[in-house]
């Protein structure tokens, strides 16, 4: 199988693309290259749509990880859609509800960097997001939270991607914050999202460029989820 390319690690805020079918299997489309993020890393896949040859604009209602690390799979509303390997297509994604996610994603980067302790779950939405924390002894309260993580979204962070390879990472170890997800491993190098000043850590996600990007936020609960774990929940003003 082909790998695909991901054109959403290229430019994040690329809207539209024209690919190639490679494969069919019902309403799953693989395709040559993408700009439709797949589930991961508790950042949901992306929807859009898809135009075939023939003029018919179908939806994506969801993107995942096909059956190995270098397959996508895009789902349609229909498996009537008349699309076979080769056909050209064009896409476009719901870039309202992408682009919240890529700045929510970033938020969750500046929350786990206030919070120095580790993250045991987490999950990116369209309107408020959460992270789960280890937290023991360590005291946390929202209007304090909600304070502090709005400065670092004022003070206009640069965020910048790059890759560390899987030898570099078993060296610092502390960079992986999250116990739940590990990054892949097995497919080469591993990429990173730094924030400049704040965050560093391997993230397949989407990210804004700036933290300027982001907006105002808040933290609206922290839930006691068992005698160590608590529940930040976020979201937007």
């Amino acid at each position: 199988m082909t790998p695909v390319r991901r054109n959403y690690y290229d430019d994040s805020y690329q809207r539209t693309l024209a690919a190639t079918v490679l494969a069919v299997n019902g309403d799953w489309i693989e395709l040559d290259q993408t700009i439709f993020y797949p589930l991961g890393g508790g950042q949901p896949g992306d929807t859009g749509v898809m135009t075939g040859p023939d003029g018919k604009t179908h939806k994506v209602l969801d993107t995942r990880k096909g059956d190995s690390s270098e397959q996508v799979k895009h789902q349609l509303d229909t498996q009537d859609h008349g699309l076979a390997p080769g056909d050209p297509v064009e896409t476009a994604i719901d870039w309202e509800r992408r682009y919240r996610h890529m700045r929510m994603h970033t938020c969750m980067h500046l929350l786990g960097a206030l919070i120095p302790v580790p993250v045991t779950g987490g999950a990116v939405g369209a309107e408020k997001s959460r992270l789960d924390f280890d937290l023991g002894e360590h005291q946390i309260d929202k209007v304090d939270l909600t304070t502090r993580i709005n400065a670092l979204i004022a003070e206009a962070h640069p965020v910048v991607f790059g890759t560390i390879t899987e030898a570099e990472l078993d060296e610092q170890p502390e960079l992986v914050r999250t116990m739940s997800v590990q990054p892949p491993r097995g497919a080469g190098d591993i990429r990173t999202v730094r924030v400049e000043g704040v965050d560093f850590q391997p993230c397949g996600g989407t990210h804004v460029n700036n933290t300027s990007e982001i907006g105002a936020v808040r933290v609206s609960k922290i839930e006691n989820k068992g005698k160590r774990n608590r529940r930040v929940h976020l979201v937007f003003e």
